[in-house]
């Protein structure tokens, strides 16, 4: 995951907006109850590790992504994957912290929005440094040159009307290479890194509602999904 904008208000659920960037020859599964050990998380799974970059858990309506900071120090060895963590999240929401192994993992950006609260924790392969943060719209990016998508963008979103108008804003713009750009394709040692999925989220407690695409720029329509609470929420 590359960019996740948020907005965050009193009277309503968290507003998401997530737009992954990867390397295209990478395949992945578009979202859905992929874990066994999870009935009750909904999230698009990558076929490398298995993991996702987005989880939501019906039940509740906590929705946990993670964005990989590259410009940071990179996995060692053996270490896990970050695709594990968007799943402890959305299961164990802030206590995720306890059951994640971080030794060895690259940096990373969790992302933790629940009904009432928007929470992140920074990790720069040494440190775990958490952020509560306020009412509002927030652009949240992978750091590094990244982040002047939020200088660009962040006035724009919070004018504008969710879903609809969020998703306009990726619509109809072509992959660029510049890192500010919402949607994006770049060649990286040699292989082409771009946005390979977006969707937006309207996770609320017992029922989630996604629209997603694997070409977000593409004036096409979205594919649609819904999900009720599973059978044993409480795994």
């Amino acid at each position: 995951m590359c960019t996740v904008v948020m907005r965050r208000s009193a009277d309503r659920p968290v507003e998401v907006l997530a737009v992954r960037d990867e390397l295209i020859s990478r395949d992945f599964d578009v979202p859905g109850r992929w874990w066994p050990q999870f009935p009750d998380v909904v999230g698009g799974r990558d076929h490398v590790a298995g993991g996702t970059w987005c989880a939501t858990r019906v039940g509740t309506g906590v929705t946990s992504l993670v964005l990989n900071r590259y410009h940071e120090r990179p996995a060692a060895p053996g270490a896990p994957s970050r695709g594990a963590l968007p799943l402890l999240g959305a299961v164990h929401g802030a206590d995720w912290v306890s059951h994640a192994r971080l030794t060895g993992m690259a940096g990373f950006v969790l992302v933790l929005a629940t009904p009432d609260r928007l929470t992140t924790w920074v990790f720069d392969g040494d440190r775990l440094t958490e952020t509560e943060h306020p009412e509002g719209t927030h652009v949240l990016t992978s750091g590094g040159p990244e982040d002047r998508k939020a200088d660009r963008w962040q006035e724009t979103f919070a004018a504008a009307a969710f879903p609809h108008g969020w998703r306009s804003l990726v619509q109809g713009r072509p992959p660029a290479e510049d890192p500010s750009a919402l949607v994006v394709r770049h060649e990286r040692d040699g292989q082409v890194y771009g946005t390979v999925f977006a969707e937006i989220i309207d996770a609320r407690p017992g029922r989630l509602r996604l629209e997603y695409s694997r070409r977000p720029w593409a004036g096409v329509p979205w594919d649609a999904a819904a999900f009720g609470q599973a059978a044993d929420p409480g795994q």
